[in-house]
C-alpha cells in the first residue's frame, strides 16, 4: 500500500507543478512582443492610405478663407472706430507675390502694422493684394475687390463691395 500511496503523491505533485507553471509569469516573451508589433504594423500599413487627407486640406482652405474674411471685417471696423483720429483709414495687405504667404493689417495714418498672419502652404491665396478701408467703412478707390482661396478642389471667393465695404465669402 505504501508504494501506491507514494505514486499517487508523486502524480499529485507533478499535476500541481504543471498547473501552476504559467501563473507566476510577470512579462511577455520576445516572440509575443514581435508578433504584436507585426500585427500593429500590418494594420497601420492598411489603414494609413485610406485616410482622407484631401478633406483635411479642404478644411484648411475653409479656415484660411474665414480668417481673411474676419480680418477684412476687422480692418473695416478699425477704420470706422478710429475715424475721429485717423482720416486715412486702415489697409489689409497681402504679402509677397501671388500666391500669397501671409497678410497684415496696417494703419494708413501711422504706417504701423496692427496685426499679421501667415497662410498655410497647402492653401493657395491669389487675386487682389491691397484692401483699403476709409473712415466711413467704405473701400477706398484703387483698392482691390476680390480674393480667391483654394485647396484640393475647394475654392472660396472673397468679395468686398466698394461702396459699403461689406465682405462676402462664397
Amino acid at each position: 500500500m505504501a508504494p501506491q500511496r507514494q505514486s499517487v503523491a508523486v502524480l499529485f505533485d507533478y499535476m500541481t507543478r504543471v498547473c501552476s507553471m504559467g501563473t507566476g509569469r510577470t512579462g511577455y516573451s520576445l516572440v509575443e512582443a514581435i508578433i504584436v508589433v507585426l500585427i500593429v504594423g500590418l494594420l497601420t500599413f492598411i489603414a494609413v492610405p485610406r485616410l482622407q487627407f484631401d478633406t483635411l486640406r479642404r478644411k484648411q482652405a475653409h479656415t484660411v478663407a474665414k480668417k481673411i474674411v474676419t480680418d477684412l471685417r476687422r480692418t473695416r471696423a478699425l477704420a470706422i472706430s478710429d475715424a475721429a483720429n485717423n482720416t486715412a483709414g486702415f489697409r489689409l495687405r497681402m504679402i509677397g507675390s501671388s500666391p500669397y504667404g501671409s497678410f497684415e493689417i496696417v494703419n494708413l495714418d501711422t504706417s504701423a502694422v496692427v496685426d499679421s498672419h501667415s497662410i498655410d502652404s497647402a492653401v493657395t491665396c491669389s487675386g487682389g493684394n491691397q484692401f483699403d478701408f476709409g473712415p466711413l467703412g467704405n473701400l477706398l478707390s484703387g483698392s482691390d475687390t476680390q480674393l480667391t482661396v483654394s485647396a484640393q478642389g475647394r475654392t472660396y471667393t472673397i468679395t468686398i463691395v466698394q461702396a459699403t465695404g461689406a465682405v462676402k465669402c462664397e
